[in-house]
C-alpha cells in the first residue's frame, strides 16, 4: 500500500533576511539534518492550523500571519513506496526562539544566510534547491523529485 504524506513548512526571516532552520536528530543518533520549521498535517487538522503547530512545536514562535505560498515540492520515494507533498509558506511571526518539539528531534533552532542556507541543506535537493530559489526571487514553483537525493524538476 502506497503511503501519502502532506507537510507544511515555513519560511522565516529575520531583519538580516537570514532563514530561520531548524536541526532534526530524527534517529537520535547525532546526526542532525536541517530543515524548515514544519512536519506532517495530522488528520482533521487543515494546513494552515499544522503550520502553526509545528512553528510553535519547532522554535517557540508564533505564526503571526502567512503571507503567501512560495512553492509545492514533490518527492516520488519509490524505495519506501511513498509519495510525499509538501508545501511552503512564507509567513510573519511574533515571540522569541524557544524550541519545545513534544518529540524530542529538535535540537536546533537557528536563523542562517543564503549561503549557510546552501551547506546545510547540501544534498537534499527538494529541500535546498526550491529554497535558495525562493530566496533569489522566485516563488509559486511545483517542484517533482523521484527521490530526495534525485535532480528534480521545475514546473
Amino acid at each position: 500500500m502506497r503511503r501519502e504524506i502532506l507537510v507544511v513548512a515555513a519560511i522565516l526571516l529575520d531583519r538580516q533576511g537570514r532563514v530561520l532552520l531548524v536541526g532534526n536528530d530524527w534517529g537520535r543518533k547525532g546526526q542532525v539534518r536541517y530543515t524548515l520549521p514544519g512536519g506532517t498535517v495530522e488528520p482533521g487538522e487543515t494546513v494552515l492550523e499544522a503550520l502553526a503547530r509545528e512553528v510553535r512545536e519547532e522554535t517557540g514562535l508564533w505564526v503571526k500571519a502567512v503571507e503567501h505560498l512560495a512553492y509545492v515540492i514533490q518527492v516520488e520515494d519509490r524505495r519506501k513506496n511513498e509519495r510525499t507533498l509538501a508545501m511552503a509558506f512564507k509567513a510573519s511571526y511574533e515571540g522569541l526562539l524557544n524550541p519545545k518539539d513534544p518529540d524530542g528531534h529538535i535540537v536546533e533552532a537557528r536563523f542562517f544566510t543564503p549561503e549557510e542556507v546552501a551547506a546545510k541543506l547540501a544534498g537534499h535537493r527538494p529541500l535546498q534547491e526550491p529554497l535558495l530559489d525562493y530566496l533569489s526571487g522566485e516563488r509559486g514553483r511545483f517542484y517533482a523529485y523521484t527521490g530526495w537525493g534525485q535532480p528534480g524538476v521545475r514546473v
